[in-house]
């Protein structure tokens, strides 16, 4: 396990304490028809972090053609229909580049910096110049609103039971997942980041904001410094 992430519940268990039998579970929500208007028709995405293929499935079916990466292999199992690679994220080097990557699962508030700045980093250096890339952010009362919850489509309970300061602005956050026949928790560690900060983390990797393609400012459409 990463320091400070853990997870419980049956079946396997990923190094950042996600539960992959409970990704299984879970629908895309909104997330396909999010991406799907921010970028062209048949755009060759990178999607950093794909899990089961819970959003790489959906976009499929659109007609994207999609490299799916992620560092679990378990995960990367139960992915169909696309190109698969197992790497972390941060260590990712294709020598290749896409229409659009995206780095959703709100992975960009990584606890702990460095590890930020690698996710950014690759992003940046796989997004063509002419290309995107699409960040899923934290809300803003994402840290501050607990405990909270509210039921899935899917008919799971999602609790997020709290978020408590571990240093270095970092917090240490617990959700817990109730289906009526199983049970899931996670504890991972969470960076909070003002629209500021989150900016300034784009231009450190050489990325810049195209626009916010939700009123919330969760979902972001960046682009290289210089062309937009």
């Amino acid at each position: 396990m990463r320091e400070g992430h853990q997870g419980t519940g049956p079946g396997a268990i990923t190094p950042d304490g996600c539960a992959v039998e409970l990704y299984e579970r879970l629908p895309a929500g909104t997330e396909p028809d999010i991406i799907a208007a921010a970028v062209p028709a048949g755009a060759h995405i990178l999607e950093l972090g794909c899990g089961v293929g819970r959003v790489t499935h959906p976009l499929l079916e659109r007609g994207f053609t999609v490299t799916a990466v992620d560092e679990s292999p378990e995960m990367l199992r139960r992915v169909r229909g696309a190109r698969t690679i197992c790497s972390p994220i941060e260590d990712l080097e294709l020598g290749e580049t896409f229409d659009v990557v995206m780095l959703a699962s709100f992975l960009v508030h990584a606890g702990d910096a460095e590890v930020r700045r690698g996710l950014l980093r690759t992003c940046a250096r796989h997004v063509a110049r002419d290309g995107c890339v699409l960040i899923q952010r934290e809300g803003g009362d994402y840290h501050i609103n607990v405990p909270r919850e509210r039921v899935d489509p899917a008919g799971c309970t999602v609790r997020i039971l709290s978020a408590e300061p571990v240093g270095d602005g970092v917090n240490s956050v617990r959700a817990e997942y109730v289906f009526p026949d199983a049970t899931w928790t996670q504890t991972f560690r969470s960076r909070p980041l003002t629209t500021e900060q989150f900016e300034e983390a784009l231009a450190e990797a050489g990325l810049t904001v195209d626009r916010y393609l939700t009123e919330d400012g969760v979902w972001v459409r960046a682009v290289r410094e210089g062309t937009r």
